[in-house]
Order: C-alpha cells, then sequence, then structure tokens
C-alpha cells in the first residue's frame, strides 16, 4: 500500500525487506530485517534473537545467493554472501551491525551458542 515508505524504521531501527528462494521449496520467501550500511552494501544478521537454530532465510541463501531487496522504495537484485565468525573483516562489521542496533546482537549472542554470522547483501549491476 504504501510501496515499501511505511515500516522502514521498525523500533527506531532501519529494516528492509529480503526476498529468497526457498532452497527446498524454490518459493519466493520474503523477511524483514533490520540492516546496517557497508559502503554500497547492506548488512544483515543472522540472529533469530539469539535462538539456537539459524534463521530459514539464512538456510536459503547459503543454497541460492541471489536475491532481492527492498529499502523503501528502492527494489535490487543483490547477491548475498554469508560473513561468519573470524573471517576477515567480521569483527569490524559485527562493532558495526551491534552499534547499529543499540546493542540488540550482543545480547543475542550471549544467548546461543551459535556462532551469529552476518551476511552482506552486495546490488548487482544492471
Amino acid at each position: 500500500m504504501t510501496d515499501g515508505h511505511v515500516g522502514h524504521r521498525l523500533l527506531g531501527v532501519p529494516c528492509l525487506l529480503l526476498r529468497t528462494t526457498g532452497r527446498r521449496t524454490g518459493k519466493g520467501r520474503t523477511s524483514a530485517l533490520v540492516y546496517a550500511r557497508d559502503g554500497d552494501d547492506y548488512l544483515v544478521v543472522g540472529s533469530v534473537g539469539g535462538a539456537d537454530r539459524p534463521p530459514g532465510w539464512l538456510h536459503n541463501v547459503r543454497a541460492r545467493p541471489q536475491v532481492r531487496v527492498q529499502v523503501k522504495r528502492d527494489r535490487f537484485s543483490a547477491v548475498a554472501s554469508v560473513i561468519e565468525r573470524g573471517d576477515d573483516g567480521y569483527d569490524q562489521l559485527w562493532r558495526r551491525v551491534n552499534e547499529n542496533s543499540g546493542g540488540r546482537y550482543e545480547r543475542y549472542q550471549t544467548r546461543t551458542l551459535r556462532p551469529i554470522p552476518i551476511v552482506r547483501l552486495a546490488r548487482l549491476q544492471g
């Protein structure tokens, strides 16, 4: 109805819509996720509030990294790359996403032994 304009800021943090393809079903799935920026890229976090199981969308981007993203009214294709704890740049990106969310992700990480990954969404040109 608002073409993405309303709902961009949820609980004071910016949100985007991530559209993935189900790895088993092949059906489209949409998830509203908090994001941070890293240059032109968007960063989202596979936290599920600190649950021991990763989110379904994370399984989908691992299997099919080509995704669609919507930020406000801007819609674009992107490639998702999963950044795990221990990967180059993870600590710096973790600080960025955690600060952007008011410390939320540090609290989530204390709830689970599962290392929480970050997903970089890089816009495809063209």
